[in-house]
């Protein structure tokens, strides 16, 4: 136990490093995980204080069998990144029980630094870049505490130690990023877990889309090649929703038509689209994309981008839109059927009130602006908080509470389009978005989720009508926040309201942006274009090697100038040049000072020798104690007063 106690801290560093690795992804890992590690940890400090006995081994071994089996029922394999991670940090936890010598502590320090990687591969955002420094940090002070547990390091030297050895590590790790031949694709080929936490689903329920309001997280970030259009305009379309119950609108699941041919007409907008992950396989584009910006990615016969697989990490990618479109082709037979079918015994007073307003309307176009002019002149309201509607919703919504968000105003609009002849459907995504000077780009978030309406028009085509501009027309041009002030939870108000706050969180996200394009998507063709601004010209595969190889050199040796320089002694100043004239001018007389004597020691062995020597010796002496350990300054004088100085007895002195 003696043993235990004295290797109480190299063994209190190692349980910390374990900590910190499991704390970078208690979000990623159960529950039963950390509480395991917090529990080994905790028993084996005790037992190195000799609280509690360490378990024996087939206590051990159990607990290892446990925790695997349990970490094989979580994730049905021991596999992957999630799967071995957890695993890790079982084994991790179970080696503790272990540790016996400072190999054994090495062990369990490795594991910590396993963690610290695996985090890196799981995540890479911004945020998170100060805990992986301050992990990595930790994990080198418990090898420099483990490397001298003879010599007792403190915590504040180990700590000053590590970090030095971290920042003689930066020019390397630049040097690395800068020159390191980059490949095409994902050189970690990992899956990654979903990051998603809020977003667009593929229905909409009344109230739906009212509850992304409350997040202010973002959707994606959008960078216009020229001027962006306006922000009435600004329309980012997401999943297209025909299916209707009577309640909810859904993405089609069983009838598909062919696509109609588009003339594309005004502008076309170029940009480039940062997606944040969503867990849906849908891309978002301003209405109306040309073409796909993905082989992966198909552009459905609605004009929706649909991925192969769900995006569950960030995406970029670039697109043209045209925000004016034509179609050249008429409606086919099964496309008016299809987007013109109701459920049948539902929402019967909308049906009857739709009969009646098309029959006195007339044509098409008439009857578009009879359910605008009912929207705007009949009291009904733009809210965030309407009140719940019964099982025939838009029967309620247009007769009874006249409450409501932009996807009560577009179901009921497309509602009585369709139970007016008019072929309509759903259209959910995003609207508007939030400049940002600082980072040049436009940050569209949660909160901008929008739905409006498609109506099919002969000679035209499908063209969108936005029932809520009608009755909020202010909600095309300002955000949520502004139109309504009671919007979102009391911290969004207070980040809109107050202007620094609202600048701080630009200036976060142009830094996040910023992280995301230069270092995260530093590719070939990035790292190409900051060697020619260092000049370097088009290197190929063969020069990059031999800029790495020189680096790596010149690194190596600035290293090694670095350790020699902080290994020779630290050149003597005046007052130890004087001290050392001194004792050199006492010595002659017969009596060196020995190596272990401090100045007072050897004053003492004058005096027993040669006091006669002492007597003019020992002022000088006691003057350089008081200089050197006490609070006296040296002005010069102690200097001058051993330059003065003449020993009795000496050499030179019997010569004269």
């Amino acid at each position: 136990m003696s043993r235990a106690r004295e290797a109480w801290q190299p063994l209190a560093w190692a349980a910390v490093a374990l900590a910190g690795g499991t704390l970078l992804h208690i979000d990623r890992t159960p529950f039963w995980a950390s509480a395991a590690v917090a529990v080994c940890i905790a028993w084996r400090l005790l037992a190195a204080r000799g609280v509690v006995p360490l378990p024996r081994a087939p206590a051990r071994l159990l607990l290892a069998l446990i925790l695997v089996v349990a970490v094989y029922l979580r994730f049905r394999t021991l596999n992957g990144l999630s799967a071995g991670t957890v695993l890790l940090i079982a084994m991790g936890a179970i080696k503790l029980f272990e540790t016996r010598s400072a190999r054994d502590r090495g062990i369990v320090i490795g594991v910590s630094l396993f963690l610290l990687l695996a985090a890196c591969l799981d995540r890479q955002s911004l945020p998170r870049m100060p805990l992986y420094l301050a992990q990595a940090w930790l994990c080198c002070a418990a090898l420099a505490v483990n490397s001298h547990e003879a010599q007792g390091v403190t915590r504040r030297t180990a700590l000053v130690l590590s970090g030095r050895s971290l920042l003689l590590a930066v020019p390397l790790a630049l040097m690395l990023f800068v020159f390191f031949p980059r490949v095409a694709g994902s050189f970690w080929s990992l899956p990654q877990l979903s990051q998603a936490v809020t977003g667009l689903s593929d229905t909409m329920s009344p109230g739906s889309i009212s509850s992304l309001t409350e997040s202010s997280d973002t959707a994606f970030r959008v960078s216009f090649d020229d001027k962006a259009p306006a922000p009435e305009q600004r329309y980012w379309r997401g999943p297209v929703l025909h299916d209707f119950d009577g309640y909810t609108w859904s993405r089609a699941h069983g009838s598909f038509y062919r696509q109609e041919k588009l003339e594309y007409l005004g502008t076309p907008y170029n940009y480039r689209i940062t997606l944040e992950p969503h867990a849906h396989r849908w891309w978002f584009a301003l209405d109306t994309v040309r073409s796909s910006p993905d082989p992966k990615v198909f552009l459905t016969y609605d004009h929706q981008l649909l991925a192969n697989e769900p995006v569950d990490k960030q995406t970029r990618y670039e697109a043209v839109s045209y925000t004016q479109t034509r179609s050249a082709d008429p409606l086919s037979s099964l496309a008016h059927r299809y987007d013109t079918a109701l459920p049948a015994h539902r929402n019967p007073r909308t049906l009857e009130l739709a009969r009646a307003m098309r029959e006195q309307a007339g044509t098409d176009a008439g009857f578009i602006r009879a359910v605008l002019a009912l929207f705007a002149g009949h009291g009904f309201e733009y809210t965030l908080t309407p009140p719940r509607l019964n099982y025939d919703s838009v029967d309620d919504f247009l007769f009874n509470t006249h409450q409501g968000f932009c996807g009560h105003y577009a179901s009921a609009f497309v509602t009585l389009m369709r139970a007016g002849g008019i072929p309509a459907r759903v259209v959910t995504g995003y609207q508007g978005g939030e400049w940002n000077p600082i980072g040049g780009f436009y940050t569209i978030r949660q909160s901008d989720a929008h739905a409006w309406a498609e109506v099919w028009l002969d000679g035209r085509g499908w063209t969108r009508v936005d029932p809520t501009a009608v009755v909020a027309p202010e909600r095309l041009r300002r955000g949520i926040y502004d139109l309504l002030p009671n919007a979102g939870s009391a911290p969004q108000r207070l980040v809109h309201g107050l202007a620094w706050l609202a600048r701080a969180r630009q200036s976060w996200d142009a830094l996040n942006a910023w992280w995301d394009e230069n270092v995260l998507r530093f590719d070939f063709a990035k790292q190409l274009d900051l060697l020619r601004l260092l000049g370097v010209g088009d290197p190929d595969w063969r020069q990059l090697g031999w800029a790495l190889a020189s680096g790596l050199i010149l690194w190596l040796a600035w290293v090694a100038w670095h350790i020699s320089r902080r290994g020779r002694p630290a050149s003597p100043d005046r007052l130890a040049l004087a001290y050392g004239k001194l004792c050199r001018k006492l010595a002659r007389s017969g009596v060196p000072r020995e190596g272990w004597q401090g100045p007072m020691a050897y004053a003492d062995a004058l005096a027993r020798r040669r006091p006669e020597v002492a007597a003019a010796a020992r002022p000088l002496l006691r003057c350089y104690a008081d200089l050197r350990f006490g609070t006296a300054r040296d002005d010069g004088a102690f200097s001058r007063a051993v330059s003065r100085l003449r020993v009795p007895g000496s050499g030179k002195s019997r010569r004269r």
